[in-house]
């Protein structure tokens, strides 16, 4: 039977981060994760460079119940820290839009850089690992694995959500915390792809691979960012961020021009180039393929001198004013992270120890903490991490 004073649940970004800071504190640590290889969405995140943290971290990018729970970490350890650590291992980085920072190279020098700082730290790690049950014992927890009982003062659930089963995803850590008697709010997929019924795809299906700069909105939360059609529904970065507050049933709006006054412009081409067809003046804003989709839609086949102001408006609302009603999400297949978590009321916001429960801490995704698209959730994963560690 092994021996410890810290038992890590999970070998990711946010395991691995916390099994570091406490193994300088000279914890004996040990990390487990049933996965081959640590760091696995550390690897495959922004196209294999890893986008790890934003310069814009504020609690108004993450969803939650109480979304000033992440404020304690995040203050306490800031993007600016975890720079400062990229910074000394000579890891070169750019910022690529929106704040959004991306090392230059692959992102396995970010999984290697931490790999090395756990073994520098004394942290024993076990991969090919399932954990099993986690139990109180007189002192601390008894944890089953495939390598026989592990007790330990501590035990960290750093296990992640549901997103992406095809790498192992699961809802281990959720299940573990109900049977603790923790709450877990709503889990759904989040950062995701929204997709659409038939009808409705059967008209978008011929923009396949279209792509625009536009503005998404769902209820009162809009996102400017490039959209993407798919054969599948809608994509790209501002539906992925829209999706975190998108609700079945409700529809979400397009404004594929934002910033330009459509009206105005077709008006003033209907006084100047009367001859020239409606496309051709939206593809001077849109793509052509686009333009072509929204005359069509609009019923239109006269040159813009033709069309009444009432045409000219309609036309316009195609642009600036596409309402469509998504279905549903490709699910967690796609998803970047898992909506909802462990509820927060049941943490202690500086170090993620489960009020109920002295000794069992909960960080990452696996907490109803969820940020946008672009280096929130890692940020949210060091920070967590950190706080954590400070403390077991």
């Amino acid at each position: 039977m092994e021996h410890v004073d810290v038992v890590i649940l999970g070998a990711g970004a946010a395991g691995m981060f916390c099994a570091i800071e406490a193994g300088r504190r000279g914890r004996r640590v040990l990390v487990i994760d049933h996965a081959k290889a640590a760091g696995e969405k550390i690897r495959i995140s922004g196209g294999g460079r890893c986008n790890f943290t934003n310069l814009g971290i504020a609690a108004d990018r993450f969803l939650s119940r109480n979304p000033r729970f992440a404020l304690s970490a995040l203050k306490r350890y800031t993007q600016w820290d975890f720079i400062a650590r990229l910074d000394a291992e000579g890891i070169a980085w750019h910022e690529k839009t929106l704040g959004q920072l991306f090392c230059d190279g692959s992102a396995t020098q970010v999984v290697q850089m931490l790999l090395r700082d756990m073994e520098r730290a004394g942290v024993q790690l076990w991969l090919g690992c399932a954990p099993g049950e986690v139990k109180a014992v007189p002192g601390g927890f008894s944890v089953a694995t495939d390598r026989g009982p592990v007790v330990a003062e501590k035990v960290v659930v750093a296990t992640g959500g549901k997103s992406i089963p095809k790498m192992g995803a699961s809802a281990f850590g959720y299940h573990l915390a109900e049977r603790f008697g923790l709450s877990v709010t709503e889990t759904r997929p989040a950062l995701v792809p929204l997709t659409f019924a038939e009808q409705e795809l059967a008209k978008l299906a011929p923009l396949a691979g279209v792509a625009v700069q536009g503005r998404v909105t769902a209820g009162r939360k809009s996102f400017d960012e490039a959209v993407l059609f798919t054969h599948r529904g809608l994509s790209g970065p501002a539906i992925l961020q829209i999706s975190s507050y998108w609700r079945e049933g409700e529809p979400i709006r397009l404004d594929l021009a934002p910033g330009h006054d459509m009206v105005a412009n077709l008006r003033a081409a209907r006084g100047a180039e009367p001859k020239v067809a409606a496309r051709t003046v939206l593809a001077r804003y849109l793509p052509e393929k686009l333009a072509r989709h929204i005359e069509a839609g609009a019923g239109i086949a006269q040159p813009v001198g033709a069309l009444s102001n009432a045409a000219i408006e309609g036309l316009a609302a195609g642009v600036r004013a596409w309402d469509l009603k998504p279905v549903g999400t490709e699910g967690y297949r796609t998803a970047e992270v898992t909506l909802g978590g462990v509820d927060t009321d049941g943490l202690d916001a500086r170090t993620l120890e489960a009020k109920s429960v002295p000794g069992l801490h909960f960080i990452g995704e696996v907490v109803d903490v969820t940020g946008w698209l672009g280096g929130y959730n890692f940020q949210w994963a060091w920070s967590s991490g950190w706080a954590a560690g400070q403390a077991v």
